[in-house]
Parts: structure tokens; C-alpha cells; sequence
């Protein structure tokens, strides 16, 4: 079977939170199906790693020193991929942060407000100066990393999802106004992906075992499978899909 509806040969794709975990693999995974790769996270050390595997592949790669809860950064983020390939094809924004875990009512405004402007403004202000680019190529895909908590809440993660809740609404919104432009714009919603930021809860038996009673898949999500799913939808085989929520949860119904 011809597959060749998957290949990102030519593209140019922007992951963020991508030294490790779903970002890393998610880059790796474009970098197989042809893409060249703007890379960000904070250490410009861990990015390094990977773009060192990037180029390995054959692809070229630009890494950048980025917080995703600082706009300045952000920007300055764009402007170093556009000097580098002057083209955007695909932005996953995917850097995240869950500082605490516990009752919303006992969370500090100042936890919140870390979250909100990590996970959601983050996500907002990237693809605004994303968006652009996109508007004047007159082609793009965007493709937001969520939750599953931001579709149906997790006990003691109040903060992260409703964080993720708006990340969802921002999916369809954009897609909404961006689609004109043949601009894409979806999301994906894992349950629990065997990373390092979920590790408290893979590794808790308690939680999995109650997880799994309502699981019919029995395990979490690897890496690598959210990155396939970030595959298609970057890919021509999602040309007509835009404004949805993809929910990657092993088929939980809770």
C-alpha cells in the first residue's frame, strides 16, 4: 500500500516541549516522514541531543532556548525558525507544567496563574505569531497537545485541566477563523502517556489499578503512539479535519 499520504517531505515543523517525552517524539517522528524541525524547551543542552538525532536522519534542525510562559521568548522563537527555513508548515505545541497536585480549593493563586500562563497562554500566543505566518503562506497545521482531563476532570489535577479545557476551546476557535486560510487546527487528548511529567501517576498501583478497571486497552499511552496520531494529523491524510478534539485514552469511558 502507497502510505506516501503521510510524508512530510518538504514540510518544516515547530514542536515545542520537545527534549523529551511526546515532544521528543513527535520531532523524531517528523524527521522520519521528511520534515525539517525547529525544536524548543528550556535547556538548549537536552535540545541539542535531539537535534543531533534529528540530523542523523538526514533533516536539518534549529534548536532554541524557550519558555513557553514568556511571550518574548516565544517570539523570539518564531523569528529564529523563519531565519532559519522562512516557511512554517507545522507548529505542535506541546510545553506544559503541572506544579502541584491537590484540592483546587487549596491551590495558590500564584500555582494557578503558572499553569494558565504555561499551558494556555503559552499555547494562545505561539500560535497567534504562528498563525500569521501561516495566514500569509495561505497553508498550516497546528496541532495542540491537551488531555483527556480537559474533557472530563482528574481528582486532585484541577488546575492542569482546566487549563487543558481551554486548550480545547482554543483548538475549535482557531480552527474556526483559520480554516479560510487552509489552516488546520486540532488537538489531541491523552489520558496517561508513560513520561516523565505523568510519571507520579503511571508508577502510583493504586491509581492504575482503579485506571485500568475502566481502561479496556489495560495499560497508558507510550510516546511514541501520540506522536503517530500528531503524524496523521500534521499529514494530508487530516486535509479535511480541523476544529477536533483527538481523545487518546485506551478507550476509558470516565
Amino acid at each position: 500500500m502507497d502510505c506516501s499520504f503521510l510524508s512530510l517531505q518538504g514540510k518544516v515543523a515547530l514542536v515545542t516541549g520537545a527534549s523529551r517525552g511526546i515532544g521528543k517524539a513527535v520531532a523524531l517522528c517528523f524527521a522520519d516522514a521528511g520534515a525539517d524541525l525547529g525544536i524548543a524547551s528550556r535547556k538548549i543542552e537536552d535540545l541539542k541531543v535531539v537535534g543531533d538525532e534529528v540530523r542523523k536522519m538526514g533533516r536539518r534542525c534549529t534548536e532554541v532556548a524557550t519558555h513557553a510562559r514568556y511571550p518574548n521568548e516565544l517570539k523570539n522563537l518564531v523569528e529564529k525558525i523563519m531565519e532559519a527555513f522562512g516557511r512554517i508548515d507545522i507548529l505542535v505545541n506541546n510545553a506544559a507544567s503541572n506544579p502541584a497536585m491537590g484540592p483546587l480549593i487549596d491551590t495558590e493563586e500564584k500555582i494557578y496563574d503558572h499553569i494558565m500562563e504555561t499551558n494556555l497562554k503559552g499555547y494562545f500566543v505561539l500560535s497567534q505569531y504562528v498563525g500569521r505566518v501561516m495566514r500569509d503562506q495561505k497553508q498550516g497545521v497546528i496541532i495542540n497537545i491537551s488531555s483527556a482531563g480537559g474533557v472530563s476532570p482528574a481528582e486532585g489535577l484541577g488546575p492542569y485541566c482546566i487549563s487543558k479545557a481551554g486548550i480545547n476551546m482554543l483548538t475549535k476557535a482557531m480552527a474556526l477563523e483559520m480554516g479560510p486560510y487552509n489552516v488546520r487546527v486540532n488537538a489531541i487528548a491523552p489520558r496517561i502517556v508513560k513520561t516523565d511529567f505523568s510519571k507520579a501517576l503511571w508508577t502510583n498501583e493504586k491509581l492504575m489499578e482503579r485506571e485500568f478497571k475502566s481502561t479496556p486497552l489495560k495499560c497508558v499511552a507510550t510516546p511514541e503512539e501520540i506522536a503517530q496520531t500528531a503524524l496523521y494529523l500534521a499529514s494530508s491524510a487530516a486535509n479535511y479535519m480541523t476544529g477536533h478534539i483527538v481523545v487518546v485514552n485506551g478507550g476509558a469511558f470516565f
